[in-house]
């Protein structure tokens, strides 16, 4: 049987089972129904027509070592051999799960030694929300329960992830937050259009940072989660001074730290983490993980907390978290494999010093484009802010240029996100000069026939 003849079949399928997240099920059923990727080799996926296409966004900002890597998939055969699954709870564990926390804790921040693994972004949230929480609770602290997160963030799916999230098209229809819940503005200049350039509305942001903690009273409040790069926000690449002065005003105030890198970690800007002394030197409390963690192979989050904070925890008693797939060995595996692959493949410093800044290059060209109002990004993550003939005064909430262009970029034979009116940008760690030329062709091309 044939791709031609299989798909529709899979179409009426999907169509009447599958709920899919993120999409608007009318339009997708008008349309023709799901877009059916069936496999994939190195920057590339082929859909249910054998088309190839150039992967600009690493399938949700997370396969950094393309998609046929065989020391993954050998490192998830062996494990499946020797030993399919066992839990962490009861004094038990496996020995991919032990190695990997170790791995972790060398190539983390300085502070940041010990590891809760769970399945995804947002159930490593969660875990950081319980974590300060128990954290407090044994300092006797337990008023403070409030939690500060900025607009345009994103941390998740799940009740306090969805909580955390500073995008009401994702917590409204839920009717979110959950009440302890605050948001602070989080610096995009470009959203706020108020002529203030970007160090300008950094600073602003961090005053009003300041005064919501006196507001609340900084006894009440527990935590501050931000991402380094407010990627599904927008990719929002904030000033450095911003980043480190909110973490400074988090410690003066007794305020935990918590850098959410689901999406910043394991390559994407050059090092390890953003939060790293060799980075942007951020020294969290707390450190949010995913995505990258496997390159999207098997799901897997964690999230790694301070010496002091692991300590308080243990000296609290019987520690009542974790999920049944904790630590699982298969994921666990194919993510010391996934770590093992970028350090030999020395895919650090080909993103620092080589493909990060010539995507960087051929990124900002084309902010020259009619099309284009703002340029985003560093590393191998960007943005472009896309407007129409009569310029910004004419977006509106229906406008969503982004996710048109996208469509159009697609059938260019790439693929970006559309979000709002913008593309975003996060191709894998292995892309090559001569397909980042590729990706841009596309990308230009998509955006002329928005304005044709």
């Amino acid at each position: 049987m044939t791709s031609a003849t299989l798909s529709p079949s899979l179409r009426d399928l999907d169509q009447a089972h599958h709920l899919h997240p993120f999409t608007n099920h009318s339009d997708m059923d008008a349309t023709g129904g799901t877009h059916i990727i069936r496999s994939g080799s190195g920057c590339y996926v082929y859909d249910e027509l054998d088309r190839p296409l150039l992967d600009g966004l690493a399938g949700l900002w997370c396969v950094n070592v393309g998609y046929d890597c065989p020391e993954i998939r050998e490192a998830i055969a062996e494990q499946l051999e020797q030993l399919p699954f066992y839990c962490s709870f009861f004094n038990s564990t496996t020995e991919p799960a032990i190695r990997l926390a170790a791995k972790l804790a060398e190539i983390a921040p300085p502070r940041i030694n010990h590891v809760m693994f769970c399945n995804s972004g947002s159930e490593a949230a969660e875990s950081a929300l319980k974590t300060v929480r128990a954290y407090y609770k044994i300092l006797g602290k337990s008023e403070k329960r409030k939690v500060l997160s900025r607009t345009f963030a994103y941390h998740g799916v799940t009740l306090g992830a969805t909580s955390l999230t500073g995008l009401p098209s994702c917590y409204l229809p839920f009717d979110l937050p959950l009440e302890g819940f605050i948001q602070v503005p989080g610096p995009n200049s470009y959203a706020a259009n108020n002529g203030q350039n970007l160090e300008e509305y950094a600073a602003w942001c961090l005053e009003k940072t300041a005064e919501m903690i006196e507001k609340e009273g900084p006894q009440t409040i527990a935590a501050l989660f931000a991402e380094p790069i407010q990627g599904a926000g927008g990719v929002i690449v904030p000033p450095l001074p911003y980043l480190k002065a909110l973490r400074e005003l988090c410690r003066e105030n007794d305020i935990l730290f918590v850098a959410d890198e689901v999406i910043t970690g394991f390559g994407r800007i050059g090092d390890w983490f953003a939060s790293n002394p060799t980075a942007w030197d951020l020294d969290p409390d707390i450190l949010n993980m995913a995505k990258g963690l496997t390159s999207g192979y098997l799901p897997l989050g964690a999230t790694m907390v301070s010496d002091e904070i692991a300590a308080t925890l243990k000296s609290g008693g019987y520690f009542a978290h974790g999920y049944t797939y904790s630590g699982h060995p298969v994921t666990t595996a194919a993510a010391l494999a996934n770590i093992e692959v970028i350090e030999k493949k020395k895919l650090l410093p080909y993103v620092k010093d080589d493909i990060g800044p010539y995507f960087q290059r051929k990124l900002h060209a084309l902010g020259d484009h009619r099309a284009v109002a703002e340029v985003r990004g560093t590393g191998l993550i960007g943005a472009l802010e896309v407007i129409p003939r009569g310029g910004r005064a004419e977006l509106t909430p229906s406008t969503v240029l982004g996710v048109k262009a996208a469509a159009l970029v697609r059938n260019h034979g790439a693929i970006v996100r559309g979000i709002r009116d913008l593309i975003a940008l996060s191709p894998p760690l292995i892309i090559s000069h001569e397909e980042v030329d590729r990706l841009f062709t596309s990308i230009e091309h998509g955006l002329d026939e928005l304005w044709d």
